[in-house]
């Protein structure tokens, strides 16, 4: 069966051309900044893709376990909140859509009337997640689009049938700043229609021992996963950084409620950026911020909720109340 999905960027090597220059920008404004910041988003190349799937299995990495337990125990409770009309189950960041299978076969299941639509940047995840889902669900009706989130929303919303239930899960929220988070949201409020419904993960805040091995796991993995992205850097920019000449640290801000990830130079050092024509110095035990991974407090959802303009249907917490994924709905009436 020939794959169903949708690239709204105009050609391949266009697409090329903007993120290598996208990551060459971001690279030049992080590296001549005070402290050096490289952003999160360039992990997730092939190789780095591949690291966080070995992440997520992890005995430390207690995320993506809690919501597996999360959407196995509540599948029927999030299926009664969207029964009723057929509705469009839209996914930021799809990737592999393993977590999602667990409410598609529940929906499919019940016969419940929906299309499912992954958005998702890269076009060989999307081809690979089109193919599986086709593969192994012969009813369900999938249109991927390979696009950036905003993009493939206002795509869709010109588009009339239905409501919209947006899937958010794990805590991709967690990487913004608490600002950001707020002007993330707000663009998706304006994006929906009264009534749509938001899915969306939290990681909440717990033991500090818990959290700190989570992101500094004993065998690794974790750093191997920052590192990359160095990698990443020479591979795609012709650049020369010595990965043994950094260490991988992460630790947990207590007053910004974070876990925050570094690269931490061991010696003074200098590294080209051919792509650039370039170099910039590092001082001994200079760090590179690779992640920021914000905690909440169910106070803070129920602010970050109210602030943004949705309103809390529902919460599912793990057995352990490590996370929850939380059920918003989309309220426009006049007050």
């Amino acid at each position: 069966m020939k794959s169903k999905y949708t690239v709204l960027s105009p050609g391949d090597l266009h697409k090329i051309n903007t993120a290598k220059q996208a990551l060459a920008l971001d690279v030049l404004i992080g590296l001549g900044e005070h402290p050096k910041m490289l952003p999160s988003k360039y992990f997730y190349d092939e190789r780095g893709s591949q690291l966080f799937q070995k992440i997520m299995k992890l005995e430390e990495y207690y995320l993506t376990k809690c919501e597996f337990q999360i959407l196995s125990r509540y599948q029927s409770q999030i299926a009664d909140l969207l029964s009723g009309e057929p509705f469009k189950l839209i996914e930021l960041g799809a990737g592999d859509g393993l977590k999602t299978k667990i409410l598609i076969e529940h929906f499919l299941h019940r016969g419940q009337p929906f299309t499912y639509i992954p958005i998702d940047i890269s076009e060989a995840a999307m081809k690979n997640l089109v193919d599986s889902f086709q593969k192994t669900y012969s009813s369900l009706k999938i249109n991927g689009l390979v696009a950036e989130y905003f993009d493939g929303l206002k795509w869709l919303s010109q588009m009339k049938g239905g409501r919209n239930v947006v899937l958010f899960l794990g805590s991709n929220l967690g990487n913004f700043h608490k600002p950001q988070a707020r002007a993330f949201l707000k663009s998706l409020w304006n994006t929906l229609e009264d009534g749509d419904f938001l899915i969306i993960g939290f990681d909440l805040k717990k033991d500090i021992d818990l959290m700190l091995h989570a992101y500094n796991d004993k065998s690794g993995v974790t750093a191997e996963f920052n590192l990359n992205l160095l990698r990443r850097i020479n591979r795609e920019l012709q650049a020369d950084f010595e990965t043994n000449n950094f260490r991988f640290f992460s630790t947990y801000n207590v007053f910004s409620g974070a876990i925050e990830s570094y690269l931490v130079s061991l010696e003074a050092q200098v590294v080209h950026v051919n792509e650039l024509g370039q170099s910039f110095s590092f001082l001994p035990w200079e760090p590179i911020h690779t992640e920021y991974s914000y905690k909440y407090l169910d106070t803070d959802i129920e602010q970050l909720a109210r602030a943004t303009g949705f309103r809390i249907v529902d919460q599912f917490y793990d057995e352990n109340r490590y996370f929850v994924d939380s059920v918003w709905k989309v309220e426009k009436h006049s007050k």
